[in-house]
């Protein structure tokens, strides 16, 4: 009867030793780049809403200084109000940081232009505040 020995599993030779441990660390590598572009898309993102979210505070203030103007059906608002408005928008309560407040007549029309401007401590001293700008007209009665 013939008898039956294991046999070694032939070596993979010289060649291929460590091919498993350079795909893994190759495969490691590309995850690691993509984690890493992943991570800066969240933080632009962040960045982007937080822009968006200073637009929309610096929109409901123009707005509250506009109504003031429909209501009185004139451009011309006494300054205390236009004072009070401002420091409103400079104040840490309006939630713009080193937000100012502009309440400007066109010319001798029935407009004013109401501007906001605010920097974010995100951005250096160089950088250009971001502003909003709307223009209202009173009609003529």
């Amino acid at each position: 009867m013939p008898r039956h020995t294991d046999r070694a599993a032939p070596s993979r030779g010289p060649r291929q030793a460590g091919v498993a441990l350079i795909e893994v660390l190759v495969s490691i590598l590309l995850f690691s780049i993509a984690l890493l572009g992943l991570i800066g898309l969240q933080a632009q993102a962040t960045s982007l809403s937080l822009e968006a979210d200073y637009r929309s505070r610096a929109a409901l203030l123009a707005d509250e200084i506009a109504a003031q103007v429909w209501m009185k059906k004139t451009v011309a608002l006494d300054s205390d109000a236009i004072t009070s408005w401002k420091n409103k928008v400079a104040s840490s309560a309006s939630l713009l940081p080193s937000g100012t407040g502009g309440f400007d007549r066109v010319g001798s029309t029935n407009a004013v232009d109401i501007t906001i401007t605010w920097k974010p401590p995100s951005r250096s001293s160089t950088d250009a505040a971001s502003s909003f700008r709307t223009r209202v007209t009173v009609p003529s009665l």
